[in-house]
């Protein structure tokens, strides 16, 4: 028995493994929109701040810190994040696309609205999730009846590469 835990490398330590200090080191942005993805928002937060220090406050970081405020309802510390995010690359349909999901969450439907149509010009029309988010955007101005304040109505849906669309819970 003694030998096979030597063979598959375990030993009677019961400590983890150290450090590699000449190891390569872990893109942080990738590691919190995969946390996003798992819905781990609070964590995720702490990797794009990570992300931050490391990489300075660039668009993409600000667009996923603004982002993984939202994943956590705190819709007031999102919006700056994401205005500015806009401010520092206005050529990025997925910044504009979140600052929609922002103002949509904040009951601006038709700021709401021109944000998305901005976001999906800049995509060239590619994306679905700008299209399905604008749809809603519009739904939501047309319809005002049904702009009604509800409790965790929607929720967010990671389409890829930092992009968010609006989903509405069932």
């Amino acid at each position: 028995m003694v030998a096979s835990c030597t063979e598959t490398g375990l030993s009677d330590d019961p400590f983890a493994p150290g450090v590699d200090p000449d190891g390569a080191s872990v893109n942080e942005v990738t590691v919190g929109n995969r946390l996003m993805a798992a819905g781990e928002y609070e964590l995720a937060l702490e990797a794009f701040t990570r992300a931050a220090l490391q990489e300075g406050m660039t668009s993409e970081i600000l667009t996923s810190l603004g982002t993984a405020n939202l994943g956590l309802r705190r819709v007031g510390q999102a919006g700056p994040l994401l205005r500015r995010a806009v401010k520092e690359d206005p050529e990025w349909p997925v910044a504009w696309n979140n600052l929609g999901v922002y103002l949509m969450e904040s009951g601006e439907y038709a700021e709401a609205a021109q944000v998305f149509r901005r976001a999906y010009a800049l995509d060239d029309g590619e994306s679905d999730a700008i299209r399905d988010n604008l749809r809603l955007a519009l739904a939501k101005m047309e319809n005002p009846a049904n702009n009604d304040t509800q409790e965790q109505e929607f929720e967010l849906e990671r389409r890829g590469d930092g992009e968010f669309v609006l989903r509405k819970i069932q």
